[in-house]
This record gives structure tokens, C-alpha cells and sequence, in this order.
């Protein structure tokens, strides 16, 4: 097995080459699309025909927001967990989805890239719906762990035989601290999820936004300890706004 680092929009990319093919450990942002295609025809000198299979670990847009163009583009499977189609339904979701782009573009500014366009679907009809600690069908050396916390239905991705495992945005980096992702929508979760990683002793953490780290460099507990109790996302910023525009005590419960 051979992972190839593709540096992204926004994000670490992540492709897996072995005797099965190719396989997207996230399915990127839209603006990743031609990097990826590129990659694959003109890196590696393969057909995009051999990316049998991409994963979307969560919703947002750097993770999903390219996954349906190149599936279109090279008839891969697409896979998500469960609860990740209906992540951005109804209207608050809707809200939720243009909330995100705005952030991600926020990103690019500050990465100091130009806005480009990301803007893509924010439903998803996968052809596999992952569950937790499932081999993932074609890359049957690759093991889904449910890593849940910063959405309700995050995923990561485990080698088994070498023991590297994909973290998407569980651990992320702040002036080169490890840290809480923004948002963290389900606090006791994402605690529970950094306690899972760090039992599984895995060999090689690979994150989104942060360099491949070792089991060594991660400070578990402090990441645990430093995790907000209180929901921090979208909605509850707003709510906690108005409560204080208003004088209101905000129940903490």
C-alpha cells in the first residue's frame, strides 16, 4: 500500500494506491477536483478509471464537496456513513451548508489562496453507507472507526496491517498547537472518539489540516481536557450573542 500526499485547496489529500486500485480518503473540496484528476493521469500515470473508490468522512465542505464531480468523472463508488446525507437538510441546514462555504473560503484567505469555487450539492447519495468498524468494500485492509464529535457522523480510517489511520478534522492545529476542530457539535462524543484513537495506538495519525503526526506527538489527555463542554458550532455562538445582547442568563445544562 502506497498513500500519496496531495497538497489541497484548503486540506491534506490523501490517495491510496495498492492492487485494488485507487481509493480518496475524502472526497475534497470542489476546487480539488482538477488537482486530484491530474494527480492520478499525470503523477502516477494511471486512468481516472482506477479510482475505484471515494470516502467522505463528514459533510463540510472540504470533505464532500468534490466527491460527487469525481465520481462522475471516473465511475468510483462513493462512500459516507449513515447520518452523513442528511446532514445539511431543511432549511436551518441549508443555512448551516452556506455558513460552512463562507468559512471555508475564510480559510483560504487566511492560507492565503484565492476564493475559488466550492459551491457544490449538499446531499449525497452514496453507493455505500459505512458503518462502524466495517472493512471498506475493494480495500478490505482499510477498517471504518466512527469518530463522532465534530459532526454526528464522522468517520476515520484505519490500515489495519500498518496501523495508519486517517483522522479528517478530529485533531486540528491553532498557532502549532494541536486542538479542537470548529465546530465541535457534540462535545461528550468528540472526547469519547480522541479516547478510541488513542487506544488504538495507532503507528501514523494523518489529519486534514495538520502534518502526519506519530502516536508520540499527540497529547491525548490535553486534547480531552482542552475539548469544550457546550456545544461550539454555528447555532449556539448565535444563541449565546443574543442571550447577552439581552441580558439573559444562558442555561448551561
Amino acid at each position: 500500500m502506497q498513500l500519496h500526499a496531495i497538497p489541497g485547496y484548503i486540506e491534506n489529500i490523501y490517495l491510496v494506491e495498492d492492487s485494488a486500485g485507487l481509493m480518496l480518503l475524502d472526497g475534497c473540496s470542489r476546487a480539488d477536483v482538477e488537482t486530484v484528476c491530474r494527480y492520478i493521469t499525470a503523477e502516477i500515470g494511471q486512468s481516472l478509471s482506477a479510482l475505484k473508490l471515494i470516502v467522505v468522512t463528514h459533510m463540510h465542505p472540504d470533505h464532500a464537496g468534490g466527491a460527487r464531480l469525481l465520481q462522475q468523472r471516473s465511475g468510483a463508488l462513493l462512500a459516507c456513513h449513515p447520518k452523513a446525507p442528511g446532514w445539511y437538510r431543511g432549511i436551518a441546514g441549508r443555512a448551516a451548508h452556506a455558513i460552512d462555504v463562507a468559512l471555508t473560503w475564510w480559510v483560504a484567505g487566511k492560507l492565503g489562496k484565492p476564493k475559488r469555487h466550492i459551491w457544490y450539492t449538499p446531499t449525497l447519495q452514496p453507493d455505500v453507507r459505512l458503518s462502524d468498524e466495517q472493512r471498506l468494500p475493494i480495500f478490505d485492509d482499510w477498517q471504518v472507526i466512527y469518530t463522532p464529535g465534530h459532526t454526528n457522523h464522522d468517520i476515520s480510517l484505519l490500515h489495519r496491517p500498518s496501523q495508519q489511520i486517517y483522522v479528517a478534522d478530529l485533531i486540528v492545529s491553532v498557532k502549532k498547537r494541536l486542538t479542537s476542530p470548529y465546530p465541535v457539535c457534540h462535545p461528550n462524543q468528540y472526547k469519547r472518539s480522541l479516547e478510541r484513537i488513542s487506544k488504538l495506538q495507532p503507528s501514523t495519525v494523518y489529519c486534514a489540516h495538520v502534518r502526519p503526526l506519530s502516536h508520540q506527538d499527540i497529547d491525548y489527555p490535553a486534547l480531552i481536557a482542552q475539548a469544550p463542554a457546550l456545544p461550539k458550532n454555528h447555532w449556539h455562538s448565535s444563541k449565546v450573542r443574543i442571550y447577552r445582547a439581552f441580558g439573559w442568563q444562558l442555561n448551561q445544562h
